[in-house]
């Protein structure tokens, strides 16, 4: 199903019209195995129109109309093809929760004053690699989010871990960051199993898994489920009494509704009052794109995208984003460096980076493909 925002109003006199548009697709991801409830079909859409609420507080006073168009598509070719009929009607500021590959779709046909801000694809390839000097990031790689969970596991001394990989491509994804993690931070994966698994474990995980969880003594089991098939029956049905966490159990997020310091109890209020669900991680994402652009238009008192892009990675630029530290961009993949909360279901547990990881210029690049690390030089 394809859905259009509002037609773009005509832009009256000494009024900054700052027209942005919102693409999703998201692929079905077929029938799970488990209770695991899915994700709101809105996930990244809410959050950008919470951000652009905001942006419209403030801009009112200063003259500015933000203006979105929405497209929620039910393919790659769909997505696209919104994409290029935005482009052509002038839009040139996009806010995006795509896969992978359609998202680099969108980078070969952007014009070059164009600016796109990932809120959806976590792939460690898009931020090493395949990078677009058009292409921004506010969701948190796969990288970003194993360090994240490597750096706990070390801090607390549980260092040798048994790996539960499933079967999709993004369990395979999180895996291999989780691997590069481990090797960064002297952790040992004591036993490296894939789930292959198909059995309705609402009825044999107590069966099941304790056998599947046998092997050398481990300090925690260390879950990639991304979409949920079987990892939700893994805490409590190990055969060694052990932590679970990963994709379930404690995990590493952009957003929670459990993170409610520095204010951001506020933005968790406002959030449920405009969507009636909690904020998830693309949410977030999406909220701190669209309020990316809000914060560069007023310092800019204009609508350019590439001063847009060049206020983004210059040192004028910190948002202001709840996680108790200004969020910048790195200037050589584009990627938004923000702390990442571990979470269980029903509390926080820590947020990283911890500061006995250090870095020379900060942290936060603790966290992720640090620059000697990637390919990507996306500012020369």
């Amino acid at each position: 199903m394809l859905v259009s925002g509002a037609m773009f109003a005509p832009a009256q006199a000494q009024t900054v019209d700052v027209r942005m548009a919102y693409i999703q697709w998201v692929p079905d991801p077929g029938p799970i195995l488990s209770n695991v409830i899915p994700e709101p079909e809105d996930a990244g859409l809410r959050g950008a129109e919470l951000a652009l609420a905001d942006n419209q507080t403030t801009g009112k006073f200063l003259g500015q109309n933000y203006q979105l168009a929405t497209a929620l598509a039910d393919s790659a070719e769909s997505a696209t093809q919104r994409f290029a009929e935005m482009q052509s009607q002038g839009v040139r500021l996009f806010v995006t929760n795509l896969p992978a590959a359609t998202l680099l779709a969108l980078t070969r046909l952007a014009e070059p004053d164009t600016l796109i801000f990932n809120a959806g694809a976590k792939d460690d390839s898009l931020r090493t690699e395949h990078c677009s000097a058009n292409l921004l990031h506010t969701i948190p790689s796969y990288a970003m989010l194993t360090d994240a969970l490597g750096q706990w596991l070390k801090q607390r001394q549980w260092e040798e871990v048994f790996l539960i990989t499933g079967p999709t491509d993004a369990d395979k994804h999180w895996a291999s960051a989780f691997r590069r993690a481990s090797k960064r931070f002297g952790l040992e994966i004591v036993q490296d199993r894939l789930w292959t698994f198909d059995a309705d474990l609402r009825r044999t995980a107590s069966k099941e898994l304790p056998l599947f969880t046998q092997g050398a003594d481990y300090d925690a089991v260390v879950v990639a489920d991304v979409r949920g098939d079987f990892g939700e029956y893994v805490p409590f049905n190990t055969w060694l009494p052990r932590p679970v966490v990963g994709t379930q159990g404690m995990s590493p997020v952009a957003w929670h509704r459990v993170v409610e310091s520095w204010g951001a109890a506020q933005l968790q209020n406002r959030f449920r009052e405009l969507a009636s669900r909690e904020m998830n991680s693309e949410d977030y994402a999406a909220w701190a794109a669209t309020r990316s652009i809000g914060t560069a238009v007023t310092a800019l008192g204009k609508v350019d995208p590439k001063a847009i892009r060049d206020f983004l990675f210059s040192d004028g630029f910190q948002l202001a984003a709840f996680k108790g530290r200004k969020l910048t961009y790195r200037d050589w993949n584009g990627q938004l460096r923000q702390p990442i909360p571990l979470v269980h279901p029903r509390g926080l547990v820590a947020r990283a980076p911890f500061e006995s990881f250090l870095h020379p210029d900060t942290t936060l690049d603790t966290l992720g493909f640090d620059r000697p690390e990637s390919a990507c030089r996306i500012n020369g």
